[in-house]
């Protein structure tokens, strides 16, 4: 059993967890409790650390016993070490270092969402978790925006980060790759209303950031502008529910077109 925080194995899960550059130099990032570590095995991730406490729960054992018959280290480790390691008040129990992994991009491409300038991390991880409930094929994430992998991110995900290709880009990759995709800005105020936007042709969706909305090479890539018509007395919305509200129109739209509606 692993009693010290000062092990170099802790050390390093507390760097995988509060340092994006580490995150991106090991090409690897942690998850947390037995729900994110059984996605990311029944999802085929290697694992390359996990650490356990002696109090896990049945569910949580068989994920150790599936990683390590993968090949994963794994490591009994003390509650007060657990609690070093991990980002959370109240850790469950188990923790896993992963080896990133690129998700496939489906061909041909017709829908990508690029959250910009998202600064937030719990709306960075509900945006994704959105994203792959409404059928999103893949995220683009620009220079701007917070690491997708980073902890937060991750919980906040539900899952998202094992079934959604998820890609960190420059904006002049971003402007090679989306060639023969409509980009869409979502603006407040800005073009035209959502619902009356055909949005079933391949598409990119660009969500900007609540503090400073779009960047300027968001703005120069977008082809139209639309926006969330709002009755009521308020600025904007908040990032991840107007992303959800558009994501689900495109998805609607779609679903109508298919069924000859």
């Amino acid at each position: 059993m692993i009693s010290s925080a000062q092990n170099p194995k802790i050390k390093w899960l507390r760097a995988l967890q509060s340092q994006a550059r580490q995150r991106k130099e090991e090409r690897a990032f942690v998850v947390e409790g037995v729900r994110l570590a059984e996605e990311a095995l029944v999802g085929g991730w290697q694992a390359r650390l996990v650490i356990y406490t002696e109090d896990l729960n049945e569910r949580g054992q068989a994920v150790v016993t599936g990683f390590a018959d993968r090949g994963a280290a794994v490591e009994l480790v003390s509650s007060a070490v657990l609690r070093a390691a991990s980002d959370t008040e109240t850790p469950q129990g188990l923790l896993v270092a992963l080896d990133w992994q690129a998700l496939p991009l489906p061909e041909p491409l017709d829908f990508v969402l690029i959250p910009d300038q998202l600064r937030d991390p719990g709306n960075l991880g509900t945006i994704l978790r959105t994203a792959a409930a409404a059928g999103v094929q893949a995220v683009w994430l620009p220079p701007e925006t917070v690491d997708a992998f980073s902890p937060k991110v991750l919980r906040a995900g539900m899952g998202a980060h094992f079934r959604l290709p998820i890609q960190a880009l420059g904006w002049e990759t971003i402007t090679r790759i989306s060639g023969g995709l409509r980009i869409y800005l979502a603006s407040a105020g800005e073009g035209l209303p959502y619902t009356q936007v055909d949005l079933r042709s391949p598409l990119v969706l660009i969500v900007g950031g609540e503090a400073e909305g779009a960047s300027q090479p968001a703005r120069q890539l977008a082809n139209a502008n639309i926006y969330i018509p709002m009755p009521g007395v308020c600025e904007s919305l908040n990032a991840a529910i107007a992303a959800g509200v558009l994501l689900f129109e495109i998805l609607r739209q779609r679903n109508l077109h298919k069924d000859g509606l």
